[in-house]
């Protein structure tokens, strides 16, 4: 089964929109190690039409360009990029193509193909959807130093919890945190009487 891994930039208030706004100041070497490795050793990557229409709009030029971000563009225009929209789609960057049927079928059919790893960067409704679907295996989020105050938030309201395991985390030298996340089988019980059992003892 193909692991699906998704990576989100994200504020310390939790918003994921219009990360050019506020992000790169804080992209470094180690950001960009990250990066690549979430979506440079895909061997396909998930989009929601919006962030492809914004990929498309640059990375093809970019590589055609052969400046220092070409090799990077390259990458992603090898790899097998998949569009998530309810309306058709015409395509001009190659290895492109939309996806048929609904999010959650779909998306577990492609699962279950032979195959690399999946990615998807940016695209927070798909993200959301496939979260609680229990679809994604890693959740990447790299945690911004900075409160934005407005645009939206990684996780919507809704009725159910989704608890989830922290797999491993690592501090950048801009502040950033990079926190891997994999979902947990239960949220666990407890009260306050179990926790105050935690409480420190210490008296003045």
């Amino acid at each position: 089964m193909r692991k699906i891994t998704a990576g989100l930039f994200v504020s310390l208030d939790g918003v994921v929109e219009a990360p050019d706004q506020w992000h790169f100041p804080y992209f470094d070497d180690e950001m960009g190690a990250a990066v690549g490795s979430m979506l440079g050793t895909s061997e396909t990557i998930l989009l929601g039409r919006k962030t492809y229409d914004s990929f498309a709009g640059a990375w093809p030029e970019r590589e055609a360009a052969g400046g220092e971000d070409a090799a990077f563009a390259k990458v992603l225009g090898d790899a097998r990029k998949i569009v998530v929209s309810r309306r058709e789609l015409d395509f001009t960057w190659r290895n492109s193509e939309q996806l048929e049927g609904e999010l959650v079928a779909a998306v577990t059919a492609l699962k279950n193909e032979p195959g690399g790893d999946i990615s998807l960067s940016g695209s927070i409704s798909i993200v959301r959807r496939l979260l609680e679907a229990g679809l994604l295996d890693e959740l990447h989020l790299l945690v911004h130093p900075i409160v934005v105050r407005k645009g939206m938030r990684l996780f919507d309201e809704g009725d159910d919890t989704i608890p989830l395991r922290l797999i491993s985390s690592t501090t950048f030298g801009s502040g950033v945190l990079h926190l891997v996340y994999t979902r947990a089988d239960s949220a666990g019980t407890g009260t306050y009487e179990d926790a105050k059992t935690h409480l420190s003892q210490t008296t003045r």
